[in-house]
């Protein structure tokens, strides 16, 4: 559903704050925000500035360098990280009479969401089925189109359930969650690279009870249908240019399978086959595991089983594909950094990892999540600890 656009305006200059108050109220409500968008005149200039406007230097040259050493790594990109900006630019088709284009401005922009306001993603987890307060948990996910990704997955993936498997084939204990997250991601990064951004809605992310929905402002792409969907098809992106970052980032392939990977991994994992539905906007519906159904695993201190959602079909020790074993892999090499050198920072960590700092601190928050990293002392002055798993 596309928000109704609200213009909140008075002559009196006095009203300012009263304005600004009613403007912030509704785009903070977990309710309101789905139904409508307000904007001030004041905010036209900086929420509404074209990206004809828009130069170089409003793009972030270490984000360019770190996709290209990403880039050179996972597809065997072409140029090398002395090149310049401009030049990166040219080579992706994102300069229009010199400019930068819309979708570079989402792929390496100091602040997208200035230009490009609806390209954020709302995310919100319900304690039932339908849309109701009182609401958990609501975040508002702004950044490049990399970080808008992954902040959606990570705030997924921190609201679902997880059982901690056995060590018998592994000295670590695997974490298994309730929704593959390969498919969680497919959902996000489908909704990011093919919706329509000349839309005033904003992807939504939101976890019921029973269910995940990521809604995605526009329709399909012809020739694609429903049920093609379902069916082998070609790769037909509503954004090619920020697909193919997208893919050279190792986010995405283009071969047209995400929506058969994510399919086959939710029969796999014992659940209803996810649902997608087009009307006006195009909504991908992943069902939760029915209440009731138990997975066993042997849980670290201070954790549980959960219940509710099956035992997963790939073994323990076996390895995803794609973006999430990257991840879990990223996660080992930083703990092997920072056991080597416990100050060390996380430019440093980014440098050396060829990751954005955003992607760092992501990785560290569920290393701390699964008890295995701490911090000693402060930011300033402290240190890292990593956490040795017990064997036992």
């Amino acid at each position: 559903m596309t928000p109704l656009r609200i213009f909140i305006s008075s002559v009196q200059r006095e009203f300012a704050e009263e304005r600004a108050a009613l403007r912030d109220y509704l785009r903070g409500d977990p309710l309101m925000w789905r139904f409508f968008e307000a904007f001030l005149f004041e905010d036209v200039p900086a929420t509404d500035r074209r990206p004809d406007d828009l130069y170089l230097d409003d793009l972030d040259g270490e984000r360019m360098t770190l996709f290209i050493r990403t880039a050179r790594r996972a597809r065997q990109f072409p140029l090398s990280e002395a090149t310049s900006p401009a030049d990166l630019l040219a080579h992706l088709h994102l300069l229009k009479n010199g400019r930068p284009t819309n979708a570079a401005v989402l792929l390496f922009g100091r602040s997208p969401q200035r230009f490009l306001l609806s390209s954020e993603i709302k995310c919100a987890h319900f304690h039932g089925t339908r849309v109701a307060k009182p609401i958990p948990s609501y975040q508002v996910c702004k950044g490049t189109a990399f970080e808008l990704v992954d902040q959606a997955v990570d705030f997924v993936l921190s609201k679902i359930n997880r059982a901690i498997g056995t060590r018998a084939e592994s000295v670590q204990a695997p974490r298994t969650y309730e929704i593959p997250p390969e498919v969680v991601i497919e959902a996000i990064v489908n909704a990011v690279a093919h919706r329509d951004y000349t839309n005033n809605g904003s992807v939504q992310v939101m976890l019921f009870a029973d269910r995940l929905e990521v809604w995605n402002p526009g329709r399909l792409a012809p020739p694609l249908t429903l049920e093609k969907l379902r069916v082998a098809h070609p790769s037909v992106p509503g954004n090619p240019l920020l697909a193919e970052c997208l893919y050279l980032a190792e986010y995405i392939e283009r071969m047209g399978t995400g929506t058969l990977d994510m399919i086959r991994r939710c029969v796999g994992a014992g659940l209803p086959e996810p649902e997608f539905t087009s009307d006006g906007d195009f909504v991908t519906t992943i069902r939760r595991p029915s209440p009731g159904r138990h997975v066993t695993g042997e849980a670290e201190p201070g954790e549980k089983p959960h219940e509710g959602w099956p035992e997963p079909r790939e073994k323990p020790g076996e390895k995803g594909r794609g973006y999430q074993a990257a991840r879990e892999k990223t996660g080992e090499k930083l703990l092997t950094l920072i056991s080597r050198e416990p100050e060390i920072t996380t430019a440093t960590l980014a440098d050396r990892v060829g990751i954005t700092r955003k992607g760092i601190e992501w990785q560290i928050r569920a290393l701390k999540r699964a008890g295995r990293l701490e911090r000693v002392g402060p930011d300033r002055g402290g240190h890292w600890r990593v956490v040795q798993e017990d064997n036992g």
